[in-house]
């Protein structure tokens, strides 16, 4: 099943997107909202949800038509790991870390698959495109063993981990510079795991103008998504909507000397889970 979220006349909708089609949860009998719904913890549930949302599919919301939110609007936490794939590691000339590095984002860096992307005045000249696997947990998860991780996973979306170099690079703990507003584009839709092949094999890229700028496989993850979950879930509980942004494969604008520019378009692309577009535009 593919989760998403709309802008409705009440604010943000959760809704199931069935083809080009988005059928509000609340038509459905269901909680309003995406993380509501996961927070219920009911696989039963969501196969009957599954079920309702492909009949009622005839009465939703065109996706064309729609204006898309992040997936999930509300997390409690959006966890983002850094230097996590060793081709990254290897061009920016760092060793691979012995644990998972990690930094916040905030929920006002969300931002839904269409919306601009905003170069902010002060510092737009160093704005950099990071393509990710975001996983998006399902089941409160503390202190789970790693062969018990992936069933606190609900699903997987692209996320873009936009980045203000200049910033970043002021302040070792970097988050000055990743935790800016709209700088976490995702989605366009949650993919529920059970739709998502193998999280360790699939292939991302970013495409700016449609011309491809970074490509990259999930399998050249230093620590994959059980792993990550099982660690991170030794320090914070971790809870139904928060999001782990697992890292970025080589290719990043840093190590090109080539950064986003309004009126751009930039796209990340991962196999099987969804594209996430979003125009570039000065503040």
């Amino acid at each position: 099943m593919r989760l998403a979220t709309l802008e409705g006349n009440g604010g943000a909708q959760g809704a199931v997107l069935v083809d080009d089609v988005l059928v509000p949860l609340t038509a459905l009998g269901a909680p309003g909202s995406v993380r509501e719904l996961l927070a219920q913890n009911d696989a039963d549930a969501l196969v009957a949800l599954a079920e309702r949302a492909a009949s009622a599919s005839p009465d939703g919301v065109p996706l064309a038509a729609a204006e898309l939110l992040a997936p999930v609007t509300d997390p409690e936490k959006i966890i983002c790991i850094g230097l996590n794939y060793r081709d990254h590691a290897e061009e920016s000339g760092q060793e691979i870390p012995a644990a998972p590095m990690w930094f916040a984002k905030f929920a006002n860096s969300l931002l839904g698959s269409g919306r601009p992307v905003v170069l902010p005045a002060a510092h737009a000249e160093y704005v950099d495109y990071e393509a990710e696997l975001a996983l998006v947990i399902g089941r409160e998860a503390r202190n789970v063993a790693e062969g018990d991780a992936l069933s606190h996973i609900a699903g997987a979306m692209p996320l873009n981990d936009v980045s203000a170099r200049d910033l970043q690079w002021q302040n070792p703990l970097w988050t000055s510079g990743k935790a800016i507003d709209g700088f976490a584009p995702c989605g366009p839709a949650l993919v529920t795991l059970d739709e998502v092949a193998d999280l360790e094999s699939l292939g991302l890229r970013t495409r700016i103008n449609g011309e491809t700028l970074q490509e990259g496989t999930t399998a050249n993850l230093i620590f994959g998504p059980a792993e990550l979950v099982s660690w991170l879930s030794r320090t914070a509980t971790l809870l139904p909507g928060d999001i782990i942004a697992t890292g970025t494969p080589s290719g990043v604008g840093a190590m090109k000397g080539r950064f986003l520019r309004a009126g751009e378009t930039v796209s990340v692309e991962i196999d099987g889970v969804g594209t996430l577009t979003n125009p570039v535009v000065a503040e």
